[in-house]
């Protein structure tokens, strides 16, 4: 069923006026995360200035009052990081909503034709909003996390962003950034459309033509793993285009919203390598061989 405007605008309100009363929660359940941070500190600050008489009643008493406001800190921490997953699923379910209208109004010929300098901005502004990727305790970072690969079995959806290596002459192939806009199952084959919408090009392209892009970024802190290492050759999305070339990665994001710094392929330097780029973690992706062109 269509999702309508107004339809889709009355989803987004309601998911605000949610988003709104969890804010507030948060701030409520962090004030009484610090107050327990508070009391921890004062109660490990009267244990370590007692005299050290493991027998004493008095030393067990604080030991176990301690134990007990450790206790209630994890408990305090747990309910906040529930508060504020919640407010994180509101979120992402405002994006996805706000992402089918603009699906839908694309299907309905209702395309609307993007600047190349507001496309960039745009383009910069997705890689910045990327959900991040935060795991519970031991939990390791999903497919399509930063550097890590979709699954075998993936199916890209609509609207999702990918690689494609389409063909642009008869002797030369390109890696272009592209939208999904249907997976043909009776063929094996997507259909994509260039994200640069100034081509007009639609393309049908089996699926080992296609590389989905990161659905969430890595937090360096965290889940390093999922980064791709210093040296490894991948492709990159050239700054100020929209396409795909082999580089080499440099240095590694050092925060969650720092992008890589890599060296592309270029014939025309000394050493055969262009000078730093810096490119953001879902422009960032595992190397396919293709004909492409150098930069």
């Amino acid at each position: 069923m269509p999702l309508t405007a107004d339809v889709a605008a009355q989803q987004v309100q309601e998911r605000l006026r949610a988003l709104h009363r969890y804010i507030y929660d948060i701030e409520a359940e962090r004030g009484r995360s610090e107050q327990c941070i508070d009391q921890i500190l004062r109660a490990e600050k009267a244990v370590e200035s007692s005299p050290s008489n493991d027998e004493s009643s008095g030393s067990s008493q604080q030991q176990m009052q301690l134990k007990n406001l450790y206790k209630a800190g994890l408990t305090a921490a747990e309910q906040e990081e529930r508060v504020i997953r919640l407010a994180l699923s509101k979120i992402y379910e405002i994006r996805a909503i706000k992402n089918e209208r603009r699906i839908q109004a694309r299907h309905a010929g209702n395309k609307e034709t993007i600047g190349c300098g507001a496309l960039m901005k745009m383009l910069l502004s997705a890689a910045q909003t990327l959900p991040l990727h935060v795991g519970r305790v031991g939990e390791r970072a999903p497919a399509l996390c930063g550097a890590l690969p979709a699954d075998a079995g993936h199916v890209a959806r609509p609207g999702d962003a990918v690689a494609a290596l389409v063909r642009v002459s008869d002797k030369e192939e390109n890696w272009i950034l592209a939208e999904v806009v249907s997976w043909l199952p009776a063929q094996g084959k997507y259909e994509v459309d260039d994200i640069d919408e100034e081509q007009k090009n639609r393309h049908v392209l089996s699926k080992r033509r296609v590389v989905p892009l990161p659905l969430m970024r890595a937090d360096p802190r965290t889940d390093e793993q999922a980064l791709f290492p210093k040296g490894a050759v991948v492709m990159a999305l050239y700054p100020q285009t929209t396409c795909f070339y082999r580089a080499v990665v440099n240095r590694l994001p050092t925060s969650a919203a720092d992008p890589y710094e890599v060296l592309f392929e270029d014939s025309s330097y000394a050493d055969g390598y262009s000078p730093p780029e810096r490119v953001a973690q879902r422009y960032v992706i595992a190397i396919k061989e293709g004909k492409g062109r150098s930069t």
